[in-house]
């Protein structure tokens, strides 16, 4: 669960201001030696100071030195954290990675056969597809549950970097799994931001939402099927899943959609939605569905498909705070169903803005011209995509607010 994370987003991962970078996290082969030495004794610095805070807080020295005996930084981490492709990639090549006919006929084959899917969804009111594409998406259907040292990768965030705040609450969050003997030190292995297991959940949220369903007195993400898809199915519904609606579907806009609509954080009843002209694209819109809330999203724009989202889409969001992520959740989940793949073509001609160094020139233009997107982060957040929609509306463009590279060219004129 990159997310809750990573979103956890990204976007909701708290971002610390860190001292002076270490050399060996932008070291090359060139590295000199005396360099690599006070880098790592300003780790081992850092290290005892957590190591201080981590006893305060209960933790066993006999835990800490298991933790940590032997790590290093790995430099690695930073560069990973950078590329995240549900951040990276324009969403039609992220979504055709993952929404693939070989994924849709492998789940929907594992929907057929594998018992445990059921049983969760009856347990819980999770759809067993939503289980079953979170499992995709996050592993592989448990083929690839990630080889990096969970411990190595947190303290490496956690020491410096712009995930200081996120690194050393996960870390503190991994001490207390070994310390509770729910996983041995080797079992801790997982992705670059300290994911685990067959659906990637990060080490607070294991805390808090992992369950035992096969009755084994362990919460074993790592190799029981059981376990991780129950957990899944938990942290869904303790985030608000509906078992009485889907996520959302595609739609079609008028031609007099007022795209500054176009927004999680603008919900209208989806009867009101309609009233406004929205209309299923490949299917009409349920009857059932009229009172509940609902947003539209554009994820490449007005140019692109929309999306009528539900709450549901949001309980997917909280799993990994990314558009692009929760929309391959919900349409891998469709495809288990037989619905076909996206209707509206993508604009492929105009990517998205992919890189930390062009969404903070993004940034700096706006601000030069006069709008307010924030601090220039290269983070593409509500008050930056607040501004572009504004500068879209001075120039009589749809508001859309789409960070692309045309919109960046524009603004170098």
């Amino acid at each position: 669960m990159r997310s809750t994370i990573l979103a956890t987003s990204l976007m909701v991962v708290a971002l610390a201001s860190a001292s002076a970078a270490p050399a060996c996290f932008a070291a090359d082969a060139t590295s000199s030696a005396p360099a690599d030495a006070a880098s790592q004794a300003d780790f081992q610095q850092w290290l005892a100071t957590f190591r201080s805070d981590a006893s305060a807080q209960g933790i066993d020295q006999s835990t800490l030195d298991l933790a940590f005996r032997g790590v290093t930084p790995d430099p690695s981490v930073h560069q990973l954290d950078m590329a995240q492709p549900e951040f990276t990639t324009p969403i039609w090549e992220y979504l055709a990675k993952r929404v693939s006919a070989e994924n849709i006929q492998q789940g929907q084959q594992l929907l057929r056969s594998e018992p445990v899917l059921p049983e969760v969804e009856r347990a819980y009111g999770v759809d067993a597809g939503i289980v079953a594409a979170i499992w995709c998406v996050e592993s592989g259907y448990g083929k690839d549950i990630g080889s990096r040292d969970v411990i190595r990768s947190l303290a490496t965030l956690a020491y410096s970097g712009r995930r200081m705040h996120y690194g050393a609450t996960q870390l503190m969050a991994a001490l207390h799994i070994l310390q509770n003997k729910d996983a041995a030190r080797t079992q801790l292995v997982g992705s670059w931001a300290g994911a685990m297991g067959q659906t990637q959940f990060i080490p607070s949220t294991y805390l808090d939402y992992a369950v035992d369903f096969d009755h084994d007195h362990l919460r074993d993400v790592w190799t029981s099927r059981a376990d991780a898809l129950a957990s899944t199915a938990s942290y869904l519904q303790r985030s608000g899943w509906n078992a009485r609606t889907p996520w959302g579907q595609e739609v079609q806009l008028p031609a007099s959609f007022d795209y500054t609509q176009a927004d999680l954080s603008t919900e209208k009843s989806v009867a009101e939605w309609q009233r406004l002209g929205v209309m299923g694209a490949t299917r009409a819109i349920p009857d059932a569905l009229a009172q509940e809330q609902a947003a539209i999203v554009l994820p490449a724009g007005y140019r692109g498909p929309a999306f009528l989202v539900l709450r549901n889409f949001r309980s997917i969001l909280r799993y990994n705070n990314s558009i692009a992520y929760a929309l391959a959740i919900g349409l891998l989940a469709d495809g288990y169903a037989g619905a076909g793949s996206v209707a509206h073509a993508w604009p492929t001609d105009d990517p998205p803005l992919s890189s930390v160094a062009q969404i903070t020139e993004l940034q700096q233009r706006l601000t030069a011209k006069g709008y307010s997107p924030g601090t220039a982060d290269g983070v593409l957040g509500s008050m930056t995509r607040a501004a572009i929609r504004a500068y879209q509306q001075d120039l009589h463009l749809p508001a859309d607010g789409y960070a692309s590279i045309s919109l960046l060219q524009r603004l170098r004129q």
